[in-house]
This record gives structure tokens, sequence and C-alpha cells, in this order.
């Protein structure tokens, strides 16, 4: 057996998920249990060199998990031929314009969601990535959460029968900034600078639905500021432009429903941060980002509806755990693990700039259909 260097320029990893995340859970990750493992027996060992504009978080961040390398100048980063993979946290305004310059560099990309911020951008990027001959994949890290794991095995063995619908519940309270600071960037709070939930859980949402449930036909939606008002890191009050929660609704292929609420503005009530109900004509299932709980056509219950009592039956109790019957790793990092293994064994990752493309597909008709109040056409996407 042999170790394999992989240089990976990690650019935009000191904001919260390209640390957490990518760097720490994945890439770090990585490096303590030996590396990926190929299919000849030989191992991947990740060499990251930290990117970004700020020399004083670089630097902190890299002596803090031992790392030597680190630099604010991109363009030397992506001149060096040792380093042969570029990933990108950074900003979603910035990520086509620093992508494109990875490519032209003939380095191979791995990039965060949204792609690019237009659907024409992130089309442009995919046909240029496509034309240059590098293998590119985008992270989308929800298809490695246990609880969607689990749904996927319960639709590949049939358990729902017919799938009719799918409800999403995602969201919590963000702090305001006045009172309590804020949980999440001010950033994602201004439209000039890329925020707005619709652009980015749309993206999420839209692999979600193609790829445990079926192909986005067509897409209904309508986008709210609730908190106009919210306070930055600095402690400064700010106008909050950008879209704070929407209520989507989309027809899949064959028929089925799914029901999307989002909010940044909303207070928790149910099982998890995100839960996804499905039902069928043969069983229906609760997931959340871990358990996924069942309820079959035999075990259903026949609840009495009588507004002048109170509810007797406890609907929660009529349900039953999927177990968790193998180990789920970081989702970051497994896909991470196998686009690693698509570079070196050219294994199958169909997780590309393309799929990138249509999560801002979606994203664009759902902003769409909320500007226009109506619902919108997805088309199929060719590049």
């Amino acid at each position: 057996m042999a170790e394999q260097r992989l240089g990976i320029i990690m650019n935009g990893v000191t904001g919260r998920m390209g640390t957490n995340q990518h760097l720490v859970r994945s890439i770090l990750a990585i490096r303590q249990q030996g590396g990926v493992r190929l299919a000849n027996g030989d191992r991947v060992m990740p060499d990251p060199i930290l990117v970004g504009r700020d020399a004083g978080k670089l630097e902190a961040l890299a002596r803090q998990h031992g790392l030597a390398r680190w630099t604010t100048d991109l363009g030397k980063a992506l001149a060096d031929k040792n380093d042969a993979l570029f990933f990108d946290a950074a900003s979603t305004q910035l990520r086509d314009s620093v992508v494109g310059q990875a490519i032209d560099a003939g380095k191979h990309i791995y990039c965060e969601k949204p792609v690019a911020d237009t659907l024409d951008k992130a089309v442009a990027l995919a046909k240029k990535a496509r034309a240059a001959g590098i293998k590119h994949g985008v992270v989308q890290d929800k298809l490695f959460l246990p609880g969607l794991l689990k749904l996927k095995m319960l639709r590949e063995a049939g358990f729902f029968g017919k799938m009719l619908s799918v409800k999403f519940d995602f969201g919590y309270w963000v702090f305001e900034g006045d009172l309590q600071p804020a949980q999440r960037p001010s950033w994602n709070y201004r439209a000039a600078d890329g925020g707005g939930l619709i652009l980015d859980m749309m993206c999420h949402w839209r692999y979600v639905l193609d790829n445990l449930f079926g192909n986005v036909k067509s897409v209904s939606c309508l986008g709210k500021t609730f908190i106009p008002k919210r306070w930055d890191e600095q402690g400064k009050p700010y106008v909050a432009d950008a879209d704070d929660a929407f209520y989507a609704t989309c027809e899949l292929d064959g028929g089925m429903v799914a029901q999307i609420t989002c909010s940044w503005a909303t207070r928790v009530r149910r099982d998890d941060l995100l839960t996804l109900h499905v039902d069928g004509t043969h069983g229906s299932a609760v997931a959340g980002l871990q358990v996924c709980r069942t309820q079959s056509r035999v075990n259903t219950p026949r609840p009495v509806w009588n507004p002048d009592v109170k509810q007797g039956m406890d609907h929660y109790e009529t349900w039953q755990e999927v177990p968790d019957t193998q180990a789920f790793d970081n989702g970051f990092k497994a896909q991470w693990e196998l686009f690693i293994k698509h570079l070196y064994d050219n294994t199958p990752f169909k997780w590309d700039l393309v799929e990138g493309a249509k999560g801002v597909q979606l994203a664009e008709l759902a902003l769409k259909s909320s500007a226009e109040r109506r619902w919108v056409d997805v088309p199929v996407l060719k590049v």
C-alpha cells in the first residue's frame, strides 16, 4: 500500500460551515483516520491549504489545527501545480468567479451550493467544467443524513406503496441581534449580499426531491420578510430585506406533491429542526436529521373527530422508530470521501455542477413565482 497526497485549496473555510463541517469534521477527520482507502489498497491523504481574505483568521485557524499552509493570495494558490483540487465555501455571489478561475487553472472542483446566484451563471460554470475535462462535484449533504438515508431505504423496500406527498418543515428562530446575538451571519438577510432563504434552501430541497421522491415539474412559492430590522456582528442595526421565510408547493413526476415550509422566524415544536413527513398508500414515515419513524397501513389508528372533548389519542406514540442498522458517519465527510474516490478510482459521482445548477434553477423559479404570485413550470435543464 502507498500513500498518495491530495493537495486541496480550501477557499472560504473561516466561516462557520467551512470550518466546522468541511475542515474539521471532514478533511481533518479523514486525515486522522489515515486517509481515504482506494480500490487498490492505497490511501489518499488530503493536504489542505487554507485560503481567504483575513490573514489573522487564517493563521489562527491553521495554528489551532496544526496546519502549516495558508495564504490570502488565491492566484498564487491556484498557480501551484502540486494542489489538484479546489474547494469553495465562500460567498455565493463570488462562487462562479473563483470556481471559474480554478477551472482555468486546471483544478478539479468541489464546492458548496448555491453554485451561483443566477441560473445563467450556474449553467455557464457547468459547461466550462465539462469543456475543461476536469472532475467536479457539489456538496449535497442532506442526502447523507441518517434520517434521510432511512427514508431512502424505506422507499427502495417498497414500504410506502404509491408515494402520495411529502411535507418539509424546516427552520427555527434566528435572533434579531439586539437582545441576543444572532446565530447566523448578517449577510444572510441582505439581498445585495446574496442573502435570502429561497436561494439558500431551495438548492437543498431540489436535490432531496429529485433523489428521494421525483423530479420537480412545477413550483408555487411565496417568500416573506418577516423581520425587517436586524443587528449585525458589530451590534449595528441594518435593513434585512432578504426573504427570511417561504412557503412552497411542488408537483413532482408521477403526481406526488411536496409542501415546503422554511422559516428563520418560527419557534420549534416538532421532532427536529428539519422534518420530512412522507405519506403513501401502504405507509407513512416522518424523518428528522437522525431519526425516522413509520406507521404502516395495518398499524394506522382510527382517530375520532370530536371537538367537544380533549383528544384522547397520543398521535406520537402510534409510530415505530426505524432502528440504526449501520453506523452513520458525518454526512459532509461521507460525500467528501466519495468525491475523493471519484478522483482516483473514477467511481461514479452524480452530484456535479449540473446537479448544482438544477438547485439554482428551482430557487430562481421559486423567486419568480413569489414575485408574480403564480405557478411556474420547471423545464428539464439541458446543459
